[in-house]
């Protein structure tokens, strides 16, 4: 059973009833545009065919009791500071804190649910914040209000930001919640507006999970958020959304400039540039330009930005070895954890025979062991969150 029939069979062996809203946000890959979103810039992601599911009926207190496949049940008071809450439920818990500094709903109503997931842990596919997207729709829905895709992507945001303490920016709420089937969407950090972009013929995305997992790396974030602010500073622009690679050449001789200011920066600057070229290749069927862009991605982001990993790397070398790849890059935060490959498909054989491949020749270097087995996810781009089932 996929997440949505577990949901409701979890719901109904619970309740004995069925549940009154089904709402369900997916996972996301980002095809490039990475370490952009929080310096204002632009990012190209598309949905995964992998889903987080809650389903939830309303509760006649304000106690939120809800059940999370393989993790427990908790409950926590809906007035109650979210970080007393444990871990996983912190994240459902803080949505309701977001939803209303946001003026949304002034109290959001309790609920008692179950929530499942398809969503790979640990691979980069921005499990919490398909978490947050799902929370944000039962929340919203049983309190009789609407949001946009936009709006429910900042509440999730903050609660990354000032629940959980990672200064992130709001590329995996955003891809999560206004996706569309079949297509990435280029995505304006700035504006928060969304433009879709047919996905090539002839291609698939396939989502390599190294096996690896990231473990205490939220200060290196919070290193490349602060380094990029100080740089936008120094060069006396809001971000570096606005820089230009001249004033990426001229911010090495400014006071305070160190080299780690001028790569994270010189990354930044170019990373936009090719994420809008990248929008062009996709446009045009351009393929090969397309599989150049996410390899060059993948290079800045192991040299300038510093954060590849051992197996990242090897990972996107093995993948590069096949004929069938036009490209590859690590995807998400960094540092260990996923990657993906542009493979071309021709309906027959060629993606098969890439992961094959890709099985027989990739292994987590010694120096950074997988501690979860290498999978690989073949991908079309889905649809963005929304209700199974509403009121």
């Amino acid at each position: 059973m996929d997440a949505i029939e577990r949901a409701l069979a979890n719901f109904q062996s619970t309740y004995d009833t069925e549940p009154t809203v089904v709402a369900r946000a997916p996972g996301r890959v980002n095809l490039i545009g990475e370490h952009t979103d929080y310096n204002d810039g632009f990012v190209l992601p598309m949905a995964l065919p992998f889903n987080t599911v809650i389903a939830a009926r309303p509760a006649d207190t304000n106690t939120v009791t809800v059940a999370s496949e393989g993790f427990g049940s908790v409950e926590f008071a809906i007035g109650d500071d979210p970080a007393g809450t444990t871990q996983w439920a912190r994240y459902v818990h803080a949505v309701a804190a977001m939803l209303s500094a946001e003026g949304h709903v002034a109290q959001p109503r309790a609920w008692e649910g179950v929530i499942t997931t398809d969503i790979p842990p640990g691979a980069s596919l921005s499990s919490s914040a398909a978490l947050e997207v799902a929370a944000g729709l039962v929340y919203t829905s049983l309190s009789e209000v609407s949001l946009s895709a936009g709006q429910l992507a900042r509440v999730g945001q903050r609660v990354e930001n000032e629940v959980m303490g990672l200064p992130s920016g709001i590329l995996d709420q955003l891809a999560s919640a206004g996706s569309q089937t079949g297509k990435a969407t280029l995505i304006d950090c700035r504006s928060l507006d969304l433009r879709t972009i047919d996905f090539p013929a002839g291609a698939t995305i396939v989502v390599l999970d190294t096996g690896t997992r990231r473990e205490l790396v939220e200060s290196e974030y919070a290193d490349r958020q602060a380094t990029c602010a100080q740089a936008a500073s120094m060069l006396g622009l809001g971000a570096l959304r606005d820089a230009t690679p001249a004033d990426v050449d001229r911010l090495a001789s400014l006071d305070g400039a160190t080299q780690r200011h001028v790569d994270r920066a010189r990354h930044v600057v170019n990373e936009d540039a090719r994420t809008l070229e990248a929008v062009e290749a996709m446009e045009s069927g351009d393929l090969p330009r397309l599989g150049e862009l996410m390899v060059q991605s993948h290079e800045s982001l192991r040299d300038l930005y510093e954060v590849s990993g051992p197996a990242l790397d090897a990972i996107v070398e093995a993948a590069l070895q096949s004929p069938h790849c036009i490209g590859a890059r690590m995807t998400g935060g960094g540092f260990a954890g996923g990657a993906i490959a542009l493979v071309a498909d021709d309906g027959d054989n060629s993606v098969n025979d890439f992961c094959q491949g890709l099985m027989g020749r990739y292994q987590a270097p010694p120096e950074q062991p997988a501690t979860a087995p290498t999978k690989l996810y073949p991908c079309q781009p889905s649809a963005g969150a929304g209700y199974v089932k509403r009121p």
